[in-house]
């Protein structure tokens, strides 16, 4: 029997829910591509554990960057394995359910919907991120009140206003936490004339990087490869120097936020103050993010249980009303 599939295909990793089982995949969405014979060696965890330490000729490659296709022939080869993972046959053609930045244009999402149809699935429909966010973290998106979530991905930023089942405000930036990484890599590139790998730069993030001053703050010592001499080096970053490294991309984060609450109706931006604004997305983790966000806005900030499963989850939930939500699907396929 085939099962209907939901995918949040992000930036940075990709869940596959199915129904009546849940979520049954997740893997960062990378490819080690060997460009001699253009062959897809590796997808997932195994392709990300490859990263810096492949021969020239084997890259890895994001197949998405700012939630949009930038190579449509790998990730439809990245999407015919992720689907045979889960059991998916040249009989066995499920209906899939994609979650989709509100940002990426009509030609994107197409490119989108050919390549999971290509890839094996019977028929291929969106859902807006936000809104698939939204249901993911319990929120009742049907009711005459407003909920605004702000849902920091990957490579985007997605933040709405939500009311009767659909969007009323909304506001999407191309900037999420690759882009932070991205910003930690230039910094100490020019600052301290050392070169770092993506991985490196995400677990300084991690390790010491904030949005907000912090009490006692460590140090992290990093190990790179020195751009003059070519050699491994080590040096030590001090947390305001991350600070410094990711403040345009966090402002850019925070502009996208208050620039949502500002296009909402009054009667549903007291709505808002009253319930809150609700954080999700991997870029949610970053330290003193909600508070940040709290500070600028005024509004009360809740960090959702599952922030990294909320879109998956949302959208495997609309799995189960699926005629009944066609039209929330419709306004995602235009």
């Amino acid at each position: 029997m085939t099962r209907d599939l939901a995918f949040d295909l992000g930036t940075a990793n990709t869940r596959v829910f199915a129904r009546g089982r849940g979520i049954v995949l997740e893997e960062p969405t990378v490819v080690a591509l060997d460009t001699r014979s253009h062959e897809v060696l590796a997808i997932g965890e195994e392709a990300w554990r490859l990263v810096g330490r492949t021969p020239s000729y084997v890259v890895a490659v994001r197949p998405l960057r700012e939630g949009a296709i930038t190579d449509f022939h790998i990730t439809e080869r990245m999407i015919r394995l992720l689907l045979r993972q889960v059991g998916v046959t040249r009989i066995n053609r499920p209906r899939v359910l994609l979650g989709v930045p509100s940002a990426i244009t009509s030609v994107e999402r197409r490119a989108v919907k050919e390549a999971v149809r290509r890839a094996g699935a019977s028929s291929a429909h969106l859902i807006e991120q936000s809104m698939a966010a939204a249901i993911g973290a319990g929120l009742d998106v049907h009711e005459p009140v407003a909920s605004m979530v702000v849902d920091v991905g990957g490579g985007t930023t997605e933040t709405a206003v939500i009311s009767l089942g659909g969007v009323v405000a909304s506001r999407s930036v191309r900037c999420g936490g690759l882009d932070i990484d991205a910003a930690i890599q230039t910094y100490v590139r020019h600052e301290h004339d050392l070169a770092i790998s993506e991985r490196t730069a995400e677990a300084v993030k991690l390790a010491i990087g904030a949005a907000t001053p912090g009490g006692a703050e460590r140090k992290a010592e990093v190990q790179g490869r020195d751009v003059s001499t070519g050699e491994p080096r080590t040096v030590i970053l001090a947390p305001e120097e991350v600070r410094d490294a990711m403040a345009d991309m966090v402002d850019t984060i925070l502009a996208t936020v208050v620039g949502c609450l500002s296009e909402a109706p009054a009667e549903l931006a007291q709505d808002i103050i009253y319930e809150g604004v609700h954080l999700l997305g991997g870029g949610s983790l970053l330290a003193g993010l909600a508070e940040r966000i709290a500070t600028e806005t005024d509004v009360v900030v809740h960090k959702v249980a599952n922030p990294m499963e909320c879109v998956v989850e949302g959208t495997g939930l609309c799995l189960d009303s699926f005629d009944r939500l066609r039209p929330i699907f419709a306004a995602a396929d235009s």
